[in-house]
């Protein structure tokens, strides 16, 4: 585990005391929304009061009104219509959403979402085609189809109409595939104002300019709790928009009458509260262990479905995928840092093995970049043909980096922090120079560095249940908007460090004022390498507060990020 580098935010303490007293928050809180760029009165309330009024008007996406007049139409005549999903949670969540929308609009529409093992990601011809002879005259994607010029350019030649909804980067060379109408906010020459959403945040835009046009404006909120879950998991910005998206949608969902829901949050044991982390740790990734390990229908048949008692059977098998997907994750893990141990000096790692699960190269690929902070391939190589996931660092913008290379690619796609492709395996070594020779020219030697953002440097007197309580109204947290980390110096280790399931660690620690404080440092065990402080021993401590409620009992909780001998 690469050392990180702290780097402690610095707050004017006049401004900060001034701007807490104009929106009548704790100090903490103001640095915190000013350091976030949130820092007018105006911007600091619509950050911490997220509504309805925050979302833009639907119809700013280029290619809406073009796709909403043919939805229209096929409404009307009484057309078939196929949504087809993504297999991952933001695809999946997109397309009940769309069929939901499609029911109250009267039209009983079919769905198809692929197998990752035996069609691959992207829209393909052979299930075009059989759509088309069972009569479907016109197909809408989910979080999908932006880079499918082959399979458009035969819906086209064939009469059948595409609608593209996708959220990632277009072809920079290509541009949009020959669709019927593209709805992207990343597509070029789209003016919408936030570039953020995730694809079932673009389907939510489509069901809301069609519900608008069709009468039915107060059937749209419903849609955002299927919108939060979908955007939390799919680990995009939870700012400007989807901040508002998330911040409505969570506030429902413990109240939620559908019955998949229902069981997959009492499966995943979070039925008395729901924050983003429950989404990101607990429903999403049983959700995404449907398409990692199984058919992701299974995502579908589960949120559509009426019967509790099968909801439930249907919910404790994506519980049981994703403790398969978790075991199959540790093996592919440790084969592929094996791997990339062979090209450690590289600026970009690619590790390639021979029958690797394609459902977990991917999350493979993010604990390496992770670990050994390289931007991340992950290859998964059948019969001659590799299919892999790409992770990168911040500061990397890993598609242009595929881009780069190309040439060497039967198929690739993505966006700066993630990527997919398919190439032949007698390319990999290639394509593992090119990508190294590229890294060289692009990344600097701090940009190998991990870097903790430190928000504050915090007195242990001011740590107790009232600072939890002031920071819940920066929720909900996610990427773009962290949980914020403290550091607190001179803290004295009470007691040795408690081993927790052989990875985790526990520190009872003492401020010299007689504060006392119980730390959990998850994977502690992996992350300190060996310079685990001895008792009596002084540190400076980074962590996150939390509540820890055991049996009744609320008590804080640091979370360590990190920490340094004093």
């Amino acid at each position: 585990m690469t050392a990180k580098r702290w780097t402690i935010r610095k707050h004017g303490h006049e401004r900060v005391n001034q701007f807490a007293r104009e929106l009548a928050v704790k100090p903490i809180i103001a640095a915190l929304l000013i350091a976030r760029g949130y820092d007018t009165p105006e911007k600091a309330e619509a950050f911490l009061t997220p509504s309805l009024k925050h979302l833009h008007n639907s119809f700013l996406l280029k290619g809406m009104r073009e796709a909403v007049t043919r939805i229209q139409r096929a409404v009307k005549d009484g057309e078939k219509i196929l949504i087809w999903g993504d297999y991952d949670v933001d695809g999946t969540t997109g397309t009940v959403l769309l069929r939901r929308v499609f029911n109250l609009l009267g039209v009983d529409s079919e769905y198809h979402v692929p197998n990752r093992f035996t069609e691959g990601y992207g829209v393909n011809i052979p299930a075009l085609e059989a759509a088309q002879n069972r009569g479907v005259s016109l197909v809408i994607t989910v979080d999908c189809g932006i880079r499918s010029f082959e399979p458009l350019e035969w819906a086209k030649e064939n009469s059948l109409d595409v609608i593209v909804t996708d959220h990632h980067l277009s072809d920079e060379v290509r541009g949009n595939p020959p669709a019927f109408a593209v709805v992207n906010p990343n597509q070029t020459g789209c003016e919408y104002p936030d570039k953020h959403l995730a694809g079932v945040g673009v389907a939510y835009k489509l069901a809301d300019a069609l519900l608008r046009e069709a009468g039915l404006e107060s059937e749209i909120p419903g849609f955002l709790k299927i919108a939060a879950i979908g955007t939390v998991a799919d680990v995009m910005d939870l700012t400007g928009e989807n901040r508002a998206i998330v911040a409505i949608g969570l506030k429902d969902l413990p109240l939620t009458d559908n019955s998949g829901l229902r069981a997959l949050m009492e499966v995943a044991d979070c039925t008395s509260e729901m924050t983003s982390y429950h989404i990101g740790f607990r429903i999403g990734p049983r959700i995404n262990a449907a398409g990692r390990m199984d058919v992701a229908r299974h995502v579908v048949e589960l949120l559509e479905e009426t019967d509790f008692v099968r909801a439930r059977q249907l919910a404790s098998l994506l519980d049981s995928r994703n403790r398969e997907r978790q075991q199959t994750q540790q093996k592919i893990t440790e084969l592929a840092f094996s791997e990339a141990a062979d090209h450690a000096d590289s600026k970009f790692i690619v590790a390639a093995g021979e029958g690797w699960h394609r459902g977990v190269i991917g999350l493979a690929a993010s604990r390496i970049a992770d670990k050994l902070y390289r931007p991340t391939i992950v290859l998964s190589i059948e019969d001659g043909i590799a299919q892999g996931s790409a992770r990168s660092i911040p500061g990397f913008h890993v598609l242009e980096a595929l881009e780069a290379a190309q040439d060497l690619f039967e198929q690739f796609g993505g966006h700066r922090a993630a990527a997919g492709m398919k190439i032949r395996s007698e390319r990999i070594p290639e394509l593992r120079k090119r990508l190294s020779d590229y890294a060289d020219t692009v990344l600097r030697p701090e940009d190998l560095e991990p870097e903790l953002h430190i928000d504050a440097v915090l007195l242990p007197e001011s740590i107790d249940l009232k600072l939890v309580s002031a920071l819940s109204s920066l929720e909900p947290f996610g990427q773009g908007n962290p949980k914020p980390i403290f550091v607190t110096k001179n803290l004295i280790l009470r007691e040795d460090v408690f081993v927790m399931k052989e990875k985790h660690l526990k520190l009872k620690l003492e401020s010299e004022s007689g504060c006392q404080f119980e730390a959990v440092w998850w994977d502690g065990v992996d992350r300190s390498k060996g310079r685990t402080p001895r008792r009596g021993s002084r540190i400076e401590l980074a962590y996150v507060v939390e509540v820890n409620n055991w049996q009744g009992n609320r008590k804080i909780q640091l979370v360590v990020e990190d920490f340094r001998e004093a």
